[in-house]
């Protein structure tokens, strides 16, 4: 079977990811376009996918004036630019595979579902969560029945302080005006994988938080704009910039010190440049940040189970934590450690599962999201594990969740979905 063929636009962080299964697996998949404006991000995955230069576009536009160059695109856009981008797409003829979130507004959201309903093409999102070994471990689970009915959750999106610093004040999805607020880019994945793993729509939820410590107020004039400008306190803070993404021990080694967003020049020489003049060697005090660092949610599903989420950016490690309450167990599950543990009511007994580990990134669920769409291409009767109208529900959990923080009123979720559905996407509100 020839691979499928597939055009990528946008080729930061997840769009280059994406782009790694073809070069991973290239029986199964195989990139025959591009479109970034970067262009050292554009000659990256020309030289990675040897593609000629008349592949290589600046624009999504400029790509999709060609016409369809395949039958299926991988949009890793921005944000703001996914409605434009995947309108764009679909219109051309692509199917699409869409990096979350939908978009960055329920609106939008809405239009983008029914654009591919009228277009008849798939369009998935990438809820990478749903997609490894671990997940897939903790559905089996709670279909055995094991637990009992489920009766309470508490779900812990852990951000690790280095991670928050990195993406929700110096990087790309600091400002909600220019990207969308972190309870959607970050926990729609989360919103997502409970409403997978509940199987229940949300019935009213209640959300409160702030942005408490990345703020102007929190330090004295004294402080620069920079790491780099010679900060008074820049030896023991532990936002220091130098020490993210320049200590020459390698202290903080990891993705965010080799972030494409961050720098493409590698060396110690082009990592203090980049401090120097780009977003990520501002101090975390000083940037134009406005989403949250800390935000809770308490929400009821149908049939009267309730869950408590929290999301923080103030962690020392980068992890979801888990704990379902069930009539008959209670299941704890630590995705970083990959394990989930079972505690039995009626034996008293606790069994500790580790599933396998999957090639790629998120546990696996990059290459696994990439792999049900190209199964989804193949077969047109086979229905993914996810649709985009599933993820249009996580979506409007993230979304209420946004506007009962906003305004401090409790949202009764079928009002709220009526407002946006108006039965425009096949979806009972």
């Amino acid at each position: 079977m020839k691979p499928q063929e597939v055009v990528i636009v946008g080729c930061g962080g997840r769009g280059h990811g994406y782009g790694k299964f073809a070069v991973n697996y290239p029986q199964e998949m195989k990139v025959v376009a591009v479109a970034e404006p970067n262009e050292a991000r554009r000659e990256r995955m020309r030289a990675e996918h040897n593609l000629p230069a008349e592949r290589c576009f600046k624009t999504y536009d400029d790509l999709y004036a060609k016409g369809p160059l395949a039958d299926a695109l991988i949009n890793g856009t921005m944000d703001r630019d996914h409605l434009p981008s995947t309108l764009g797409a679909l219109k051309t003829g692509y199917h699409v595979l869409l990096e979350k979130p939908i978009a960055s507004t329920p609106e939008d959201c809405v239009a983008l579902v029914r654009a591919s309903q009228d277009a008849g093409k798939i369009l998935m999102i990438c809820h990478t969560m749903r997609y490894c070994p671990f997940a897939y471990e903790h559905r089996r689970i709670m279909d055995s029945g094991r637990l009992g009915e489920i009766v309470t959750i508490e779900h812990k999106e852990n951000v690790a302080y280095w991670h928050m610093a990195h993406s929700f004040v110096r990087g790309n999805w600091r400002n909600s005006v220019e990207s969308s607020p972190m309870i959607l880019q970050k926990c729609c994945h989360d919103m997502d994988y409970l409403y997978w793993m509940i199987g229940r729509k949300a019935v009213r939820m209640m959300s409160y938080g702030s942005l408490t410590h990345f703020r102007r107020d929190r330090v004295g004039p004294e402080i620069p704009e920079r790491c780099t400008d010679g900060c008074p306190i820049e030896a023991d803070c532990p936002y220091s910039a130098l020490k993210h993404y320049a200590a020459p021990d390698g202290r903080m080694a990891g993705w965010v010190s080799h972030s494409p967003s961050f720098v493409h020049d590698g060396t110690l020489d082009g990592k203090l440049n980049a401090l120097r003049t780009g977003p990520f060697g501002r101090c975390v005090f000083r940037c134009d940040n406005d989403v949250v660092d800390h935000m809770v949610i308490a929400a009821e599903f149908e049939g009267g189970l309730t869950l408590a989420f929290t999301m923080h950016g103030h962690s020392h490690d980068n992890v979801r934590t888990m704990r379902y309450s069930g009539t008959k167990g209670t299941l704890r599950a630590h995705m970083d450690e990959n394990e989930l543990t079972i505690h039995d009511y009626a034996t008293g007994r606790e069994e500790t599962i580790r599933p396998g580990h999957a090639a790629g990134g998120h546990g696996g669920g990059d290459y696994g999201v990439t792999r049900e769409f190209i199964r989804a291409l193949r077969d047109r009767n086979y229905k993914p594990l996810t649709n985009v109208v599933d993820s249009l529900e996580s979506h409007f959990m993230a979304f209420a969740a946004e506007e009962s923080r906003v305004t401090g009123k409790q949202i009764e979720m079928a009002e709220y979905r009526a407002r946006f559905l108006r039965k425009a996407v096949g979806a009972q509100a």
